[in-house]
């Protein structure tokens, strides 16, 4: 459903077929039918405090039909998570930092180590309507928070739960009318478990790569 081509600076994830994305990214947010996201590695030269960041984004896409991200991330890291349930398939891609980590509700009003932010996208051939989307996104962000959680990392606010800056983005086939994408449905199971497994393995080779043992907190990398 999606397949991930690694050319530096940027991480492309081609769709199987146009579709309609649902984010709040840097670029193309909103509702936008497309059959490519893409991720821009980017460096502290790159964004000085005098840049438009949008700007700068958008001036550089190779496509500008695309759906684009930005991140400070390695994205030779990504990981990816496909996952079946009943007639439905879900298929997940991460990169995740959790540098600039927050807790729901408590923010630390600094980043905790820097820049860094968890970006994901997840494709479902799931026929859903807009407001099935929606729904999907919601449970794409609990998948993403549950597998924070479970990793257990303190910030004197409380547990990670995402980062200052997370992008998330959800992909169907347009035209769907399918109403319901819940934790009781097929599509919300499958969504659900792509997003959890691949958070979770991300943040697991993030932590393992700067000597943090899951539950023991946030230790300066």
């Amino acid at each position: 459903m999606i397949r991930v081509t690694l050319d530096r600076p940027w991480l492309r994830a081609h769709l199987s077929r146009p579709m309609r994305v649902l984010s709040w990214a840097p670029y193309g947010a909103g509702w936008r039918e497309t059959g490519l996201v893409l991720w821009r590695e980017v460096r502290d030269r790159d964004l000085g405090p005098e840049v438009d960041a949008l700007r700068w984004l958008a001036a550089r896409l190779p496509e500008p039909s695309a759906v684009a991200m930005m991140t400070s991330c390695d994205i030779g890291e990504w990981q990816e998570e496909r996952v079946a349930v009943e007639e439905v398939t879900a298929h997940c891609v991460v990169t995740l930092g959790l540098t600039n980590a927050e807790s729901a509700g408590a923010r630390l009003g600094r980043m905790a180590f820097g820049y860094g932010t968890i970006n994901v996208l997840v494709a479902t051939d799931a026929p859903l309507s807009r407001t099935g989307q929606l729904e999907a996104m919601s449970i794409a962000v609990q998948a993403r928070t549950a597998a924070l959680l479970e990793h257990d990392i303190p910030l004197p606010t409380g547990s990670v739960t995402g980062t200052g800056t997370d992008c998330l983005a959800v992909a169907c086939p347009p035209g769907g009318r399918q109403r319901h994408a819940g934790l009781h449905t097929a599509v919300g199971e499958a969504l659900g478990a792509a997003v959890r497994v691949a958070v979770s393995r991300a943040a697991g080779q993030w932590l393992a790569a700067r000597g943090i043992v899951s539950g023991a907190g946030s230790r300066n990398p």
